[in-house]
């Protein structure tokens, strides 16, 4: 799906965690790193326990050269992963931690 078309759907008022999450990960994927702290910081309001969220939120405050937040989210969202059995995403996220460590 096509970036604009999502934010269409959130001006339409259809603000959910996986939209933005989506929003993100394609904001990230096109060096908007920026947008993508803004809509991925917004999908963790909604949904804290979303794992996948939080790896995208460390990478994109990562490339924003926001290397002590990213460490943060990272922190956080390898806790969030474990707790709900997402080995694979914990894992991940320990890599990137450690190459900013």
């Amino acid at each position: 799906m096509q970036r604009e078309n999502l934010e269409k759907m959130l001006e339409q008022g259809n603000d959910n965690a996986l939209l933005r999450y989506t929003l993100g990960s394609l904001c990230l994927k096109e060096k908007d790193a920026d947008m993508a702290v803004r809509h991925l910081a917004e999908a963790l309001k909604q949904d804290p326990n979303h794992s996948a969220s939080w790896k995208l939120y460390g990478k994109a405050l990562a490339a924003l050269n926001r290397e002590e937040e990213a460490r943060k989210a990272y922190r956080k969202g390898i806790a969030v992963a474990e707790a709900r059995g997402d080995v694979q995403a914990a894992k991940e996220m320990g890599v990137f931690l450690k190459r900013l460590e």
